[in-house]
Order: C-alpha cells, then sequence, then structure tokens
C-alpha cells in the first residue's frame, strides 16, 4: 500500500524514474556531507600549520 500511496498517481515509467532520482538523490547527499567533512578537516589542519 505504501507504494501506491507514494506512486500511485504515476505511469510506471515515471514512477521508476522517481525511484531512480531519489536514489541519486541520496547518494549525492552522503557525497556532499563526505566532502564537507574532508573540508572542514582541511581548514582546521591548515589553521594548525600556520
Amino acid at each position: 500500500y505504501r507504494w501506491r500511496k507514494e506512486y500511485g498517481g504515476m505511469r510506471i515509467d515515471q514512477a521508476r524514474r522517481m525511484q531512480d532520482l531519489e536514489a541519486e538523490n541520496v547518494r549525492l547527499k552522503k557525497l556532499v556531507a563526505d566532502l564537507s567533512l574532508d573540508k572542514m578537516i582541511l581548514v582546521e589542519a591548515s589553521e594548525v600549520v600556520f
């Protein structure tokens, strides 16, 4: 029922595209979080050196 509630008004190809985009969005959010953490670490390390 959850799938129908979420994707009920869409055609099958639209629902699949939506699922693909949601998965890509999760992947990109994780990537941004990792890169932001890396940047913070580098900024802190550069402040200590100088």
